[in-house]
C-alpha cells in the first residue's frame, strides 16, 4: 500500500527516525503506526547490539539541582557531530531532569528510571537507532547538602556540582566554588578526606624523591671540586655525547664516573633521616594544598584558600562533598 506523507511525519515526530526509515516502517507494517514504531525500536537494539565494541569518547555532560539535591549525567556517543546534535542534549537533559526529580543515587538507578512511558536505558537505546552510533550512560554523580550548587562549562563536556554546609546562602557563592573544582580539578574536600593509601603513596615519592635529590646534589658537588662541571656529566649519554666533542678526555671521563659512584654510595648510606623526612613532609603538604579543596587557593584571588573565602562570606561555612565529571582527560 501507499504512504502517505503525514503518517511518515507522524512517525518521524514520535521517535526522531529518518523520513526512509519511517517510510520503510510503514509499508513495512501496512501503515500500521505502533507496529511500525516497535520495528524502529527493534532496528535500534540491532544497531546498539552491532556496534557494542566501539568507543563512545565523545558526548555531553549536563548538571543540575533542586532543593538539596544536585546531579551530573554523562551521555556518551562516538562523535563529536553527534553530540552536539539537539535530540542528543535534549536526551541529556531529559535525562538529568528525569533523575534529579527522582533524587537517584546510582547509575543503574538512572537506566530504571521511566522516561515518556519507558525506561532510560531504553530510551538510549531508541537514539542508538536513529544515530547509528554507539551511546551508553557514561556517568552519574550527585550530592545532598543544605545548599548545593552546579556548573556545565562551556561545550558541555565538563560539569561540577557542590555541596555547603549552611542552607539559604547567596547562590554565587555555590557558583564560585563550582567553578573552582572546574578549574582546579581537587581530589577531596580536605586532606581528612583523602585516602590513606593515596596518602602514603605520595609520601612514598616525596621521599624517595628528596633522597634522589641530597644524592645528586653531593655528586654533583664532589665533581665541581675535582675541577669538572657537572653539566657535562649528567647522563651517560651525555657523556659520551662530550666526550666525542673532546671536551674532556677518557681519562676524565673514567674519572668522574668513579666519582659519581663512590660519591652517590656514600651519600646514600648516610643520609639524615629526619631531615629527609621533614623535606617529605613538606612535598606532602604541598599536594594537599594543590589538591584538597579547601586548602587550595581560590581562582580569583590567590592570597586566600577556598576555606578562607567560604569564611569571609558565610562564617563557618564549608564545603561539605563536591563532583566533577570530564569527557576530556584533564
Amino acid at each position: 500500500m501507499a504512504v502517505s506523507i503525514e503518517d511518515i511525519k507522524k512517525l518521524r515526530h514520535m521517535t526522531g527516525a529518518g523520513m526512509m526509515d519511517c517510510k520503510n516502517a510503514l509499508a513495512e507494517t501496512g501503515g500500521d503506526i505502533e507496529a511500525a514504531i516497535e520495528i524502529i525500536r527493534k532496528k535500534g537494539q540491532a544497531v546498539a547490539a552491532k556496534r557494542e565494541d566501539r568507543e563512545a569518547a565523545e558526548g555531553c555532560v549536563l548538571s543540575a539541582t533542586k532543593p538539596g539535591f544536585a546531579a551530573i549525567v554523562a551521555l556518551k556517543c562516538e562523535t563529536d557531530f553527534v553530540a552536539k546534535n539537539e535530540s542528543f542534549r535534549n536526551l541529556t537533559k531529559a535525562i538529568l531532569d528525569a533523575a534529579v526529580a527522582a533524587g537517584a543515587k546510582s547509575l543503574d538507578e538512572v537506566k530504571a528510571l521511566d522516561l515518556n512511558g519507558r525506561t532510560v536505558e531504553e530510551n538510549i537505546t531508541d537514539e542508538i537507532g536513529k544515530t547509528g552510533e554507539k551511546m551508553e550512560l557514561g556517568a552519574y554523580e550527585y550530592v545532598e547538602a543544605p545548599t548545593v550548587a552546579a556548573y556545565d562549562h562551556l561545550g558541555n563536556k565538563l560539569a561540577t556540582i557542590v555541596g555547603l554546609s549552611v542552607e539559604g546562602i547567596d547562590p554565587a557563592i555555590g557558583k564560585e566554588i563550582s567553578m573552582q573544582v572546574a578549574a582546579m580539578n581537587p581530589v577531596a574536600v580536605d586532606r581528612t578526606c583523602v585516602p590513606q593509601n593515596v596518602i602514603d603513596g605520595e609520601l612514598k615519592v616525596a621521599i624517595e624523591k628528596t633522597k634522589e635529590e641530597q644524592v645528586k646534589k653531593a655528586v654533583e658537588a664532589a665533581i665541581r671540586k675535582a675541577g669538572y662541571n657537572p653539566n657535562h656529566f649528567d647522563s651517560e649519554a651525555h657523556i659520551e655525547s662530550n666526550l666525542a666533542k673532546g671536551w674532556f678526555t677518557q681519562e676524565d671521563a673514567d674519572k668522574v664516573r668513579q666519582i659519581m659512584k663512590e660519591t652517590a654510595e656514600a651519600k646514600a648510606a648516610n643520609l639524615p633521616e629526619q631531615m629527609i623526612q621533614n623535606i617529605a613532609n613538606g612535598r606532602l603538604n604541598k599536594f594537599f594544598k594543590e589538591n584538597c579543596l579547601m586548602e587550595q587557593e581560590y581562582h580569583r584571588d590567590a592570597k586566600m584558600t577556598v576555606a578562607q573565602y567560604l569564611d569571609s562570606e558565610v562564617k563557618g561555612l564549608v564545603v561539605v562533598d563536591f563532583k566533577r565529571v570530564n569527557l576530556n582527560q584533564d
